[in-house]
């Protein structure tokens, strides 16, 4: 793991070292093992270390070829990179350092850049400058694991590991007003936009090249397709693949040479994640945090499994104090981030990363296994449609707003809206900017905001195919989006690599062309991993509810955080600048406190105001972040959302 920037382009060669220089110091946190610059007349790399393959100086980036004239800055890891080694290597090039950075630059002069990429197994993000031809290649992984941004200005491209470093070397710098809107909708900003005018996100599995001052894009893989054709394996047979994919996935994962841990809750899948790691006979430690006293505390449970799989086990106590502290979010992601289990994970990071370096978790499975709820209600809402009548769905589009949603029928009533509505009914079905705009609480810049999810077309047609359509949108926004973000930033803030072995492209590719009824066999959800569970560790880790490591921002927005919320929104910057109306929000927030319960459009607009103050250097954000920390305590601390598992 690493932070990488560059430029390229006309520039004088004196302020473009400086540019690189400032991007390379605002990512400092990401790479603590060293950093490094190199320049051409139209090109600078710049690069932070996180030494994990060959921890000497022959590991150093920016890395050149033998003739200087190819250089690469890499951040991620390549597990295959050994076995195409020893390709290249019969192919004549030979290697100075034991890292899978060198393998990626002679693989590039070996293959060029498209079959370099479809060899690689692994998570990266990575720029490559060949001075002869004069291009820039910048490639993101196939599942978007690693980051990576970058910017057009007067004919320079720049581009980093965050868009926070963009702003530093002042590529960037007028907030994007949609971006605000998508953050005010979902609590992050999607894979589609950035929080910057003028900047953009590389997409998970592309490639952005650059020649000559032209960019363009292009996409060099996609999950496939479900097998519906007959050829599908049976449940049994899934399993028993998904077993030795999955342990081939693992040992990858446990090549370094730094300290390696794994993360041991009480779930399913960081429950088989150290199941593998004791079938291949690994000596590593397996750590699982815990709140003593808290009655969400999953330590028991992960006690008992590390021990009947007699791996190494360390419990990391963390006072709740310690997952409290605002200030650690805005400043771990460059954009607004209001995933209250983000908290937890910077915990959760802080703490292992005293004992490895390198931390394998159970991030993934649920996504592409199918082990979210809502898998389910889809799946159910699909087949509903297919029984349904084109005019049973009209009849129901025309009279859906006569229905009752209280209790029971809410339910109902969401069901119907799946099972003919599709992706455009699911798509509007939580209280994001309506929720703002009832209320009042959006300021004179966002007042006619909208995001584009809102525009998906309600149609019988996509509710026959909903939980096919909801994974590729729920891909491109809330997984990259959200789920890897907060991985990503919260394990880089503390310089840990985080590794998922059910993020491995040939676990993830097996698993999406399963059938759903595999997936979801007799409507459980993620049916092979809980079946592979119950046969390796029993009924007790497979049968586990899913649990993980937040605090309950809702319950202390409307608590113990409404002083400083008020204060906060008595002298409102997003309130100065025409973000949102102040005023407003104190209403609700009123209405919070009576209630005992804050909706979650309140912590966005929290997060919001303390990131859009350390945005615009205002020491009182930070300072107001350090107040709210110092008023957490033990017993508000609790397990709420998953984290690594």
């Amino acid at each position: 793991m690493c932070g990488i920037a560059g430029l390229v382009g006309n520039f004088g060669n004196e302020r473009g070292e400086s540019a690189v220089a400032t991007m390379v110091s605002a990512l400092a946190r990401r790479g603590p093992d060293g950093e490094g610059l190199h320049s051409w007349p139209k090109a600078v790399l710049g690069h932070r270390r996180l030494a994990i393959f060959d921890l000497s100086e022959l590991g150093h980036q920016p890395m050149l070829s033998t003739d200087g004239q190819r250089g690469i800055v890499f951040n991620g890891a390549i597990y295959n990179f050994r076995p195409l080694r020893v390709e290249l290597e019969s192919l004549g090039y030979q290697f100075i350092s034991e890292t899978d950075t060198e393998v990626l630059l002679n693989g590039f002069h070996a293959w060029g850049i498209d079959a370099l990429v479809s060899r690689l197994r692994g998570m990266f993000a990575f720029a490559i400058w060949d001075d002869a031809t004069q291009k820039l290649f910048l490639v993101r992984d196939r599942l978007g694991v690693k980051p990576l941004v970058y910017a057009i200005k007067d004919g320079v491209l720049a581009f980093a590991s965050t868009v926070s470093a963009l702003k530093d070397a002042g590529f960037v710098s007028e907030i994007d007003e949609i971006a605000v809107a998508e953050y005010l909708e979902f609590g992050y900003v999607t894979d589609a936009r950035t929080i910057y005018l003028g900047a953009e996100k590389v997409p998970a599995a592309s490639i952005v090249e650059w020649s000559n001052g032209t960019t363009r894009l292009r996409q060099y893989w996609q999950p496939p397709n479900i097998d519906e054709a007959g050829s599908a394996p049976s449940f049994e047979e899934a399993v028993e693949e998904t077993e030795r994919l999955f342990l081939q996935a693992v040992e990858r994962r446990l090549q370094a040479d730094v300290p390696v841990g794994a993360l041991l809750s009480g779930g399913v899948d960081s429950s088989l994640v150290c199941w593998a790691i004791a079938k291949l006979g690994s000596d590593i430690t397996a750590f699982t945090v815990s709140t003593p006293g808290d009655r969400w505390d999953e330590s028991p449970d992960a006690i008992a499994t590390a021990k009947q799989l007699r791996i190494k086990h360390k419990v990391l106590p963390i006072s709740p104090n310690e997952s409290c502290d605002l200030s650690s979010l805005t400043e771990a992601y460059a954009e607004p981030f209001a995933c209250a289990s983000a908290l937890g994970m910077l915990s959760v990071s802080q703490a292992v990363r005293r004992e490895a370096t390198v931390l394998l978790t159970g991030d993934g499975g649920d996504d592409v296994f199918l082990g979210y709820p809502e898998h389910r209600n889809f799946w159910r809402a699909q087949k509903l449609a297919d029984k349904l009548p084109e005019t049973g769905a009209g009849l129901w589009l025309r009279m859906r707003d006569l229905f009752p949603r209280r209790s029971l029928l809410k339910r109902a009533g969401s069901l119907f809206d799946y099972s003919t509505g599709g992706l455009g009914a699911v798509a509007c079905a939580h209280d994001g900017l309506p929720m703002y705009r009832t209320h009042g609480l959006l300021g004179s810049r966002l007042v006619d905001a909208t995001v584009t999810q809102r525009d998906i077309a309600w149609s019988h047609d996509s509710a026959r195919n909903l939980l096919r359509e909801f994974l590729v949108y729920d891909r491109q926004t809330r997984f990259v989006g959200e789920y890897m973000t907060k991985v990503d930033g919260s394990t880089m803030h503390h310089a840990l690599e985080a590794r998922a072995p059910f993020l491995d492209q040939d676990v993830w590719e097996f698993a999406a062309s399963l059938p759903f009824e595999i997936r979801l066999r007799k409507n459980t959800l993620k049916a092979v991993l809980r079946e592979l569970a119950r046969r390796k560790l029993g009924d007790r880790v497979a049968s586990g509810r899913k649990r993980g490591f937040s605090i309950p921002v809702q319950r202390w927005i409307a608590g113990r955080w409404r002083g400083l919320m008020t204060e906060l929104m008595n002298d409102s910057v997003l309130a100065r600048e025409g973000w949102i109306n102040s005023e407003a929000v104190l209403r609700q927030l009123d209405r919070a406190a009576k209630a005992g319960w804050a909706p979650n459009q309140l912590w966005y607009v929290l997060v919001l105001e303390l990131w859009l103050r350390q945005e615009r250097g205002d020491v009182s954000g930070r300072a107001s972040s350090a107040a709210i920390w110092s008023s957490c305590s033990e017993s508000d601390f609790t397990f709420a959302s998953k984290v690594g598992d």
